[in-house]
């Protein structure tokens, strides 16, 4: 499976965190990369071969292309056939192209059962909160596509986070599913948890909860739908 586009934007703005921080020009930078490379992956000797002639022109983003493809993570796993069928879903409800949310939908495959909790739950929240916009914020300063508040879950930040962390779609939906775990365990349950994770717990008719639960069960009945099952 190719590289999500979230983990490629992640792998270029450390490339040039670390190029700024050397302060090499284009061409100097190129050339000690490519050096870099043939030193570390030994797999591709004939291709370093091959670019030997043409390494004093090589430029900066040819070498990130190539730094990025030996970087590349391991591959996520296929999504389940549910999570499938709700991709399905919420491309056409909410007309964003498949391709932009697969990374979503990985991410929420992921890390949902790593924190005890349905990634289809994880799908119903972003729906709710952002739409699948994962640029949007709230006049609070919630960001992402789990709207969450920068000033107080620094601490959830992983190490290896892209600069603009929480408008990062993957490391967004890692922070959020870290927050809701800890708010349903503060609260004893999901339905609190959740509206606790809204910051509503004084709605007495948790609004908020059966907004989100309500979009998990139509993200459920996705794979009966598209069987026709559900008119």
């Amino acid at each position: 499976m190719p590289t999500t586009l979230s983990q490629r934007y992640l792998v270029a703005r450390r490339i040039s965190a670390f190029l700024n921080y050397l302060h090499l020009d284009a061409a100097v930078a190129g050339l000690a990369l490519v050096f870099f490379i043939a030193a570390g992956v030994a797999n591709n000797l004939g291709a370093l071969r091959s670019m030997g002639s043409s390494v004093p022109s090589l430029s900066v983003s040819a070498v990130t292309r190539a730094i990025a493809r030996d970087a590349e993570p391991a591959a996520q796993a296929p999504l389940t056939p549910a999570m499938r069928a709700a991709l399905d879903y919420v491309v056409q409800r909410y007309r964003v192209s498949a391709e932009a949310l697969l990374p979503i939908f990985e991410a929420a495959q992921s890390v949902g059962p790593k924190r005890h909790l349905d990634p289809l739950l994880l799908i119903a929240v972003i729906s709710v909160e952002s739409r699948f916009n994962p640029f949007s914020q709230s006049p609070m300063g919630a960001q992402g596509l789990m709207q969450i508040i920068p000033r107080y879950h620094q601490d959830k930040v992983p190490d290896a986070a892209a600069e603009q962390p929480f408008l990062d779609p993957v490391t967004n939906v890692t922070i959020g599913a870290h927050i809701l775990q800890e708010s349903i365990q503060r609260q004893g349950g999901l339905v609190e948890g959740l509206q606790y994770y809204a910051g509503a717990l004084d709605d007495d008719e948790r609004a908020y909860a059966n907004k989100v639960l309500a979009e998990k069960l139509r993200l459920e009945q996705a794979p009966r739908r598209k069987d026709g099952a559900i008119s």
